[in-house]
């Protein structure tokens, strides 16, 4: 396609520089003059104590969601038992429930004075000290957290990975004289392998980007230690340090993702075969029982069993839970929520725009940049955004201050623009992997035949694209105003003064041991969290040639921590 629009090209460039930004900074300021100095400082202090944890709580988290979403996602794309039909989608909606709220909600069901240490000491006439009881606020407490959480990353991805093998791999595998054990080690699990380490890859960066459920449960990693430094310490170089370190665990956590993918691939059936024409195995007896059994414990831990408490917790006092303040909170999320992910839809389509247009590699450049930011942390980002935009309002304090004589107020920190900038760069990737696909499917002859009728590239993308992008648009806005609605650390730290949302309230409440009060905001995020993953579920259902498009909306789904 020929080349056009030159301007749209150096806007996508322009903004892929501006994404690009926070991370440099971190960067920058990590390795600036005298940071030795600073990591000196934290190596003898808090780093060894943050980095056990941290790798603790990657091995404990990828150990878990392999197994269990693995186990989950063959179950049910290879067997069916009582119940597997729900259990398709209802293995989905631990996505819908953020690791920080069902952290608030285990430790009130759990805690001495919750309704299960209660009940036991109430039946066996214990009192406090005559028993053990596991304390969730731990490390291995946090990992358990995390793999009911985010298990669903690896469940779907590696579902539609076994529902992919056509059946005459299986035919293959008996005429070999293989059993069912020996064919799924040998033939499912070793094609299921890039979907796999794909989802974990994805859960591993959840655990590594999560600020909440750690910091409730008191466990130090890096985002707390980055908190800490900045705003309780106010040490910039400190949170600097810690940032670049996060980043790398982040990227190392994606180059052994590539390495363990190493060069397999995976494919659809061919000639459009649908995904239900694999052989299924009908569980009956203890088999089925222990199926059943399974993928009813993963949906009752990671979500049943967390919303029921979190509604026990509002029915016990709804004249607290419920107040004034609640409309406030929902008004600055809608708010936020809904300019960030406007924001993100544009730009996902002015950058999609410039590359269907310029196809060469400064757009591919920009585009891999802009995706990117999903992989950065939320409580990296906030650093990132406060560097340069603290400089950039120092220099206009100066400027304003020799004018007139009188110091202004903040320009863009502790505004929404600070805000809305973190949440753009890391949201983007939720908005293009809408969009993008939307794009693919339109034919380079309309905009031919656009071109032929004198119509430009702004006029093509306006009376051609766009009633034909409706669809990802609206799918780009939804799943990124969820994911931006339930983000906690970014919001916690560029927030402007006096402006809260349902996460911020949800955890300063939860901090502050007002469950009861913490319920209602975290219910809502919940309750909100719910519309992409019932989209999402309907997209598992369909056939392989659909089976992309499941992919792309899981990378969006549930981010927050």
């Amino acid at each position: 396609m020929r080349a056009n629009a030159p301007w749209l090209t150096g806007t996508a460039i322009a903004v892929a520089a501006i994404a690009a930004l926070p991370t440099l900074a971190v960067v920058t300021r990590g390795v600036a003059p005298g940071a030795g100095a600073t990591w000196e400082h934290l190596l003898a202090t808090t780093l060894p104590e943050m980095v056990a944890n941290t790798l603790w709580l990657l091995l404990l988290v990828g150990v878990g969601v392999i197994v269990g979403g693995t186990a989950c996602g063959w179950l049910l794309a290879r067997h069916r038992f009582p119940g597997s039909r729900v259990f398709e989608w209802a293995l989905l909606l631990p996505l819908a429930m953020p690791a920080y709220v069902m952290a608030y909600a285990y430790t009130d069901f759990l805690e001495y004075a919750g309704p299960v240490q209660s009940a036991l000491r109430a039946s066996f006439g214990l009192a406090h000290g005559d028993y053990w009881f596991p304390d969730v606020r731990t490390v291995p407490g946090a990992a358990v957290i995390f793999i009911f959480a985010l298990f669903p990353y690896v469940y779907l991805l590696t579902r539609v990975a076994f529902l992919e093998r056509p059946r005459s791999l299986a035919e293959a595998a008996r005429t070999l004289g293989l059993d069912r054990r020996q064919a799924f080690l040998r033939v499912d699990l070793p094609l299921a392998r890039p979907a796999i380490a794909a989802g974990a890859a994805l859960a591993l960066m959840e655990t590594l980007a999560d600020f909440g459920t750690v910091s409730y449960f008191a466990v130090p990693t890096f985002t707390t230690g980055i908190y800490r430094a900045w705003f309780n310490l106010g040490d910039r170089a400190a949170a600097a340090q810690l940032a670049s370190a996060l980043l790398v665990f982040v990227v190392t956590v994606l180059i052994l993702e590539r390495v363990s993918r190493g060069a397999g691939r995976t494919y659809a059936a061919a000639h459009g075969r649908a995904v239900t024409d694999t052989v299924r195995e009908t569980l009956r007896g203890v088999p089925a029982l222990a199926a059943t059994g399974v993928c009813t414990i993963a949906v009752t831990v990671g979500f049943a069993l967390p919303v029921a408490i979190l509604l026990r917790l509002i029915h016990a006092d709804p004249e607290i839970a419920f107040d004034a303040r609640f409309a406030t909170w929902m008004g600055h999320t809608l708010v936020a929520a809904g300019v960030a992910a406007g924001v993100c839809a544009v730009l996902a389509i002015v950058v999609a725009y410039a590359l269907r247009l310029n196809p060469g590699w400064p757009m591919r450049a920009a585009s891999r940049v802009l995706t990117l930011g999903y992989a950065v942390p939320g409580t990296v980002l906030a650093v990132g955004v406060l560097l340069p935009l603290g400089t950039i309002d120092a220099v206009y304090a100066d400027w304003r201050r020799s004018v007139t004589g009188v110091a202004p107020g903040l320009l863009l920190t502790g505004t929404i623009v600070a805000l809305v900038y973190a949440y753009v760069v890391r949201y983007f990737a939720v908005a293009w992997n809408a969009v993008e696909p939307g794009f693919a499917r339109i034919t380079p002859a309309m905009d031919a035949a656009a071109r032929s009728l004198g119509v430009g590239a702004a006029g093509t993308l306006v009376r051609v694209h766009a009633p034909l992008l409706a669809r990802s648009v609206a799918a780009a806005l939804l799943l990124s105003f969820v994911d931006v609605m339930k983000e906690l650390p970014a919001t916690l730290i560029l927030r402007p003064f006096n402006f809260d949302t349902l996460a911020t309230q949800a955890y300063q409440l939860a901090r502050d041991e007002r469950l009861a009060e913490a319920a209602v905001p975290s219910l809502a995020i919940v309750v909100v969290g719910l519309v992409p993953i019932v989209l999402l579920a309907r997209l598992a259902r369909r056939d392989a040639q659909r089976a992309p498009l499941a992919t792309a909306a899981t990378l969006s789904a549930q981010q927050g921590g």
